[in-house]
């Protein structure tokens, strides 16, 4: 009788440490993923970040163009720069 509740015992054991094995694979399963998952999160932060810096130039960007374009600033060049002027009234030639 005596072998028998030992072997019970140790049964019971095997199966408590089984238990406890597979709860412990479970945890750690679980903080692996966690921890994967707030890598994601600070990567698509950073990205983000970066795409509000993009968007911040890209608006520079353009009203750097719309600047450039300007014919106020055209003219400005065109008769500083080239030494142009607009044409007296006897130098146009109209067609027909």
């Amino acid at each position: 009788m005596l072998a028998v509740s030992k072997k019970r015992g140790g049964l019971r054991l095997l199966r408590l440490m089984l238990v406890a094995l597979l709860f412990m694979a479970t945890a750690l399963v679980y903080v692996w993923f966690r921890i994967g998952i707030t890598n994601i999160d600070y990567r698509i932060a950073g990205e983000m970040h970066r795409r509000d810096i993009l968007l911040e130039e890209n608006r520079k960007l353009k009203v750097e163009i719309e600047t450039l374009k300007s014919p106020s600033r055209i003219e400005a060049i065109a008769r500083a720069k080239l030494g142009m002027r607009y044409p007296e009234r006897d130098q146009v030639i109209f067609l027909r």
